[in-house]
């Protein structure tokens, strides 16, 4: 069996929406009128879309969560207001005839909604532990370095404060993704909030321990509170790699199965994303 290894530092949250964000299904509209064309009217619709994400995603955290206890609602509102929009997939795109508008463009997106960082809230470290903040996932390692030597085995722990999905990888120095969880022995990646789990643990038939190719390494844990979008994996004996592209794993993470709660206006999940950086060595 081929080992698959690396080293790590301890990262925490370091600020509120620092990586945090919302993939949410948000629909926009607009009418041909009599000065434009259907391009401009396409167009004009995903704008309303983006527009209607990022005020969705908003009403969403604010409703999920008891984030006001934590934060001014002049921060938040300046958060999302200033947040990054971007699309993850076309979901449908359709001409209707509106008895109000006339021949309109109805476009409904998947996309992430990533607020601006909120840097003076006096609880951040609290909000983390708190089962009713946005969601946070936090990685760390049984030794406070960040410099491994070949052949050091290395335990990982993870930690959600809220019930959650995970999919982690480790990207070694030449680019080779290496998904750790879930693996061959271990298919099941839903974790409960609040506990903290041991990587290897249970079924996992792998050891951490480092070994070439060395150099600048990182681990990557991608979480939500709805099912994570499907990436390409190969059987690797006790783990898998992942035949996509680096940029597109987190592309096609985020493609997440989300659905509408009872009672809500929008599908909608929140998402974080933690990064270990690592540096190995003989």
């Amino acid at each position: 069996m081929k080992n698959y290894f690396l080293t790590t530092l301890l990262i925490l949250v370091t600020g509120l929406f620092a990586v945090q964000s919302v993939v949410i299904e948000a629909t926009g509209t607009a009418s041909m009128g009599d000065d434009k064309t259907r391009k401009d009217t396409m167009s004009e619709a995903k704008a309303n879309a983006l527009r209607n994400a990022s005020e969705n995603a908003s009403t969403f955290i604010s409703s999920e969560t008891t984030i006001r206890d934590y934060v001014m609602e002049k921060d938040l509102v300046d958060a999302f207001s200033q947040a990054v929009v971007k699309v993850l997939e076309e979901l449908k795109g359709e001409w209707i005839k509106d008895d109000t508008m006339g021949e309109s463009y109805k476009i409904t997106l998947k996309v992430e909604v990533t607020p601006k960082e909120i840097k003076d809230s006096p609880k951040k470290a609290e909000m983390a532990e708190s089962p009713t903040a946005p969601l946070a996932v936090r990685l760390w390692t049984d030794k406070d370095k960040t410099d491994y030597k070949e052949g050091e085995k290395i335990s990982l722990f993870m930690k959600g404060n809220k019930p959650f999905f995970a999919r982690v990888v480790y990207v070694q120095n030449d680019g080779t993704q290496v998904q750790i969880l879930p693996n061959p022995f271990r298919k099941d990646n839903y974790f409960e909030g609040g506990t903290v789990y041991s990587l290897p643990s249970g079924k996992d038939q792998y050891d951490l321990t480092v070994s070439p190719p060395f150099g600048s390494e990182k681990i990557i844990v991608y979480a939500s509170t709805g099912e994570l979008g499907d990436v390409k994996v190969e059987n690797a004996g006790s783990v898998y790699t992942v035949g996509e592209k680096p940029e597109d794993t987190g592309v096609k993470t985020r493609g997440i199965k989300i659905t509408k709660k009872e009672g809500k206006s929008s599908k909608a999940a929140e998402f974080d994303e933690q990064v270990l950086e690592i540096k190995t060595r003989k």
